[in-house]
């Protein structure tokens, strides 16, 4: 079996590519996904996304405010209730990226800040994006004693050094379609440096899709796609892959 670590169900195409939820979790149970975590960006979106997996034991939620989303509301009351919703698993999206708004860094790192305190406080683990921002995210992540709780760092580009950072800290490695990229050769050099039982798989769905669905929308069942990319780089079976990672999953979001 398979686990899809961080996707987005309520951004999936339903008016065209997908009938509706059940038709996205139909076809990932036919290539053998399980188990689902969708990931909240903003609070003004949790509320419908929570409501859209709530009749589904195997889906489950994170609530979080993106570092991309400066525009949109943040009320650390109310993201605290929403947390504390049985179905959420995690506290995030959060994190840092430079990459894009690096003129907003300033109130990025406040709501990282203030998330990541949260996370301690409720014991639940967080889910980083982290882009153009390796010394603020490991600063922010050890001022705040994110090992208390730790997490994952979500869609790995980053290099080795900042992996094995991370994983001092008791964080996963999560590992997304980009690996399957032909220009993501460190990325691959990474993955295979890994250890397994620090590894996660994830689609990011809608985004991301990896080869040989690349240019397609991407949705939870193309999971497998990837875990069979990193079996492949690392030597190892599919089904080894398979099952650390649904291993790993469970032991971060319901330890």
């Amino acid at each position: 079996m398979f686990v899809d670590s961080h996707c987005h169900l309520d951004k999936l195409d339903y008016t065209e590519l997908h009938k509706g939820i059940e038709d996205v979790l139909e076809k990932a149970r036919k290539v053998n996904v399980t188990d689902i975590l969708s990931v909240g960006v903003t609070l003004d979106s949790f509320p419908a996304m929570l409501e859209m997996i709530k009749p589904y034991d195997n889906v489950h939620a994170s609530c979080g405010v993106h570092p991309l989303d400066v525009n949109s509301d943040f009320a650390l009351d109310i993201l605290h209730t929403y947390a504390k919703d049985p179905k959420v698993v995690a506290i995030g999206e959060t994190g840092l990226d430079y990459h894009y708004q690096p003129e907003t860094a300033d109130l990025q790192k406040l709501r990282f800040e203030k998330q990541t305190q949260l996370a301690v406080e409720l014991d639940k683990p967080l889910i980083i994006h982290t882009r153009n921002a390796r010394e603020d995210t490991l600063r922010i992540l050890r001022d705040n004693h994110a090992d208390k709780c730790g997490g994952v760092i979500h869609c790995f580009t980053e290099d080795l050094p900042f992996a094995e950072a991370a994983m001092e800290l008791g964080f996963y490695i999560s590992i997304s379609g980009i690996v399957t990229f032909r220009q993501a050769t460190e990325l691959k050099d990474v993955v295979k440096a890994l250890p397994l039982d620090r590894l996660l798989i994830e689609t990011d769905s809608p985004y991301l899709a990896p080869t040989p669905h690349r240019g397609k929308q991407n949705q939870p069942a193309y999971v497998v796609e990837v875990a069979a990319y990193i079996a492949q780089l690392k030597g190892i079976s599919l089904s080894e892959v398979a099952y650390k990672t649904t291993e790993n999953y469970r032991n971060l979001f319901f330890r």
